[in-house]
C-alpha cells in the first residue's frame, strides 16, 4: 500500500470500519461477500499492475454498492466507461483527506459534520476496550466492571465488532469464544488479517473449561483468556497486562 492510501486509511479509520484488500479481483469479491461493505474505495496508483476485472465484477455482481476511485486523470481514463454508471465516481488526485470523506458521506447519504463530531467524541483519553459477546447480560455485567477505568464499547456479534473497530480502534478486545454465525475464532482471524488491527491484544472469554476446549483456545495465541463469569479484579489485571505488554 502506497503512502497516499496509508494516509487515507488512517484518516478514515477515525470515522468508519475500513477493511483493506489487494486489488486482485478474486480477493476483492471474496472480501465483499464476507464483510458486506456499504462502499468500495479503489486506489488507482500503479495502474499497470491493477486488475481491471475488479470494476467489471463490481458492476455485474454488486451493482448496489457505490464505488469511489482515487487516481489521476490519466489513471482514470482506463475506466472511462464505468463512470457513466451512477455506481462509480472518481476523485482526482492530488486530493485532501477531507474531500475523500465528503465524497464517501455523499455516496452514503450521511451528514459529514455529524460523522466528524461522532468520530471525535468517542476518544476521551481512557484506554478503549471493546467487549464482544452475544449475551446481553454478559455485556452489561462486564461494562459495569470496567466503566470507571476504561472507555468501553459493546458488540453482540463478530461482524458488529469489526464495524465498531472502524469507528474506534480499541486498545484491547474481550472476545467471546462461543458465538453463533461468526464465532470467536473467525472474528480473531478477521482481526489478524487487517494490518491495522492485528497488533490489538485479544483476550478470549469462554464459559467452557474442559481441557480440550482450553487447548483449542490457547492454540490461537490470544493475549489471555478468562472463564465466565469474569471476576472484576482478574479481568482488569488481565487487560492491564495485555495493553502494557
Amino acid at each position: 500500500m502506497n503512502e497516499l492510501m496509508k494516509n487515507v486509511n488512517e484518516y478514515l479509520h477515525r470515522f468508519f470500519r475500513v477493511q483493506l484488500c489487494t486489488e486482485n479481483s478474486s480477493n476483492v469479491i471474496g472480501m465483499i461477500k464476507v464483510v458486506e461493505p456499504e462502499l468500495v474505495l479503489i486506489n488507482l496508483v500503479g495502474i499497470m499492475d491493477f486488475d481491471t476485472a475488479v470494476f467489471e465484477k463490481l458492476e455485474s455482481d454488486f451493482p448496489g454498492i457505490p464505488v469511489v476511485s482515487i487516481g489521476t486523470e490519466a489513471e482514470h481514463r482506463y475506466f472511462t466507461r464505468f463512470y457513466a454508471n451512477e455506481q462509480f465516481t472518481k476523485l482526482v488526485r492530488p486530493i485532501e483527506n477531507s474531500d475523500v470523506l465528503e465524497e464517501i458521506c455523499d455516496r452514503l447519504a450521511l451528514d459529514v459534520r455529524s460523522v466528524i463530531e461522532n468520530g471525535q467524541a468517542e476518544d476521551d483519553g481512557r484506554k478503549k476496550i471493546l467487549v464482544v459477546d452475544d449475551n446481553a447480560t454478559t455485556l452489561r455485567s462486564i461494562k459495569e466492571m470496567l466503566d470507571k477505568k476504561y472507555n468501553v464499547q459493546l458488540a453482540n456479534s463478530g461482524m458488529k465488532a469489526m464495524t465498531s473497530m472502524g469507528k474506534m480502534r480499541p486498545d484491547a478486545i474481550l472476545l467471546d469464544y462461543e458465538m453463533p454465525v461468526c464465532d470467536g475464532r473467525q472474528t480473531l482471524e478477521m482481526i489478524r488479517a487487517d494490518e491495522d488491527l492485528t497488533a490489538i491484544p485479544v483476550i478470549f472469554l469462554t464459559g467452557v473449561n474442559d481441557r480440550e476446549h482450553i487447548e483449542a483456545v490457547l492454540k490461537l495465541k490470544p493475549a489471555g483468556y478468562l472463564l465466565k463469569p469474569a471476576v472484576p479484579e482478574k479481568l482488569i489485571a488481565t487487560i492491564e497486562a495485555a495493553v502494557n505488554a
